[in-house]
């Protein structure tokens, strides 16, 4: 008896092309509704430039179609206004409907961000293909800014922990430094390094090495708040950014990811082992000073290490900056 033919699961339908049509004459905007909407296109309509622009900011459309005049503001001052606001959002493909048909126009219209130009009354096939033309820019941006995204992330991870890496730490936390002093905000900084991870690779190997440092970032990211951050500084030592946060309450923080390090044996070779980290904290008892540097605080952190190390390991020693 042969196998049953396999099936396949239906795969889920594709979301529909959001267009927002902008018209101010009622009639006009409900009989180019009904057309978008049998053509398969989810539809929304604005009266005029300013409601497109409010529309814009609360939803996510791939394509609009604006008329040129209207009240309040027009399709030309619409598209100008879009295109220079446009940065986050994917891009919007727009089409500009008008009577006027002089090359003097098309340019203009162009000029001010409308993507293509379509004179009244408009015909359907040509108003579907134009469209179409559209969701092909569209998706050829989209997938470009996805791509982007991803390799600017890859340049900010250390790959094998998942952490941010030492050239992002390097860029951000003198950021952070800078806008904690000019807004009088509280920062704290904790460096960790694994105790005797040199003895972890003599004795289980460099891949068991790998996955200790792996869980023990990964230990230290579920522990943290969300607005804080950790990054591979080199080796087996990581640094945790605290922005809004006193030394006071950094130092709670790092006993309390002391701690959970050291109660939460690695198991992942089937012999589980304890795991311990030597911390350092360092911040600035009042305020984020005018001059602060990265270099300082780090090195305070640094020196905080070493003293949790020379004190025996897995704990936690305090080096606040004046």
């Amino acid at each position: 008896m042969s196998d049953p033919t396999p099936t396949t699961a239906a795969l889920p339908p594709a979301p529909a092309w959001r267009i927002l049509l902008v018209d101010d004459e009622p009639t006009q905007r409900l009989i180019m509704a009904r057309l978008l909407k049998r053509a398969g296109y989810e539809v929304e309509v604005a009266g005029n430039g300013r409601e497109a622009l409010a529309r814009i900011e609360s939803g996510d459309f791939q394509l609009m179609i604006t008329d040129w005049e209207m009240p309040e503001m027009d399709g030309i001052a619409l598209c100008s206004a879009l295109r220079a606001q446009q940065g986050e959002q994917g891009y919007i493909y727009t089409i500009l409907l008008t009577t006027r048909d002089s090359i003097e126009h098309v340019v203009t219209g162009l000029q001010a961000g409308a993507d293509d130009y379509l004179t009244k009354p408009v015909i359907e096939p040509e108003l579907m293909a134009r469209l179409n033309t559209g969701k092909r820019i569209v998706t050829l941006e989209r997938r470009l800014r996805t791509a982007n995204e991803e390799n600017r992330r890859l340049s900010i991870t250390d790959p094998l922990t998942g952490a941010h890496n030492r050239r992002f730490l390097m860029e951000q936390l003198p950021r952070e430094i800078e806008r904690a002093s000019r807004y009088g905000r509280q920062l704290a900084v904790i460096m960790c390094d694994v105790d005797h991870f040199k003895k972890i690779n003599d004795t289980h190997g460099h891949i068991i090495g790998d996955e200790v440092l792996k869980w023990f970032v990964s230990g230290l990211q579920q522990t943290v708040r969300a607005c804080d951050w950790v990054a591979r500084y080199g080796g087996e030592e990581f640094v945790v950014v605290l922005p809004e946060t006193n030394l006071a309450n950094a130092a709670v923080a790092a006993e309390h990811l002391r701690a959970h390090v050291a109660a939460a044996a690695f198991t992942a070779t089937g012999n589980p082992f304890t795991v311990t980290a030597s911390f350092g904290v360092s911040g600035w008892k009042d305020g984020v000073p005018q001059g602060a540097t990265l270099d300082a605080l780090i090195g305070r952190c640094d020196s905080g290490v070493y003293a949790s190390k020379a004190a025996g390991r897995n704990r936690v020693t305090v080096e606040g900056m004046d």
